[in-house]
């Protein structure tokens, strides 16, 4: 859940005028004591970034229009991508 800036400060501010420890301020408030104490280091959020892909979205679409019925390692074949090789058989105890 995100909280407005300016909830934000109020908490901030109570805790620090009352003197309140971060439990405290977050039992007041109903919210967890994390958010208190990320709020004291950075009262703003951080700006989300759009995650950076290892392939380019259109190359794949089109590789998937085109074999729709490649298999994974097919499909990773014609990309600068390393497939993992694992062994379901050796989760297995």
């Amino acid at each position: 859940m995100s909280y407005s800036i300016d909830f934000r400060r109020k908490v901030i501010s109570t805790r620090k005028n009352e003197g309140l420890s971060i439990r405290e301020t977050a039992k007041q408030f109903r919210i967890g004591p994390a958010s208190v104490s990320r709020w004291i280091n950075q009262i703003e959020s951080k700006a989300s970034t759009t995650r950076q892909r290892k392939i380019d979205k259109s190359e794949l679409i089109k590789d998937v229009e085109q074999y729709p019925d490649a298999y994974q390692k097919e499909r990773a074949a014609p990309f600068p991508v390393e497939m993992q090789q694992s062994d379901p058989l050796a989760r297995v105890g």
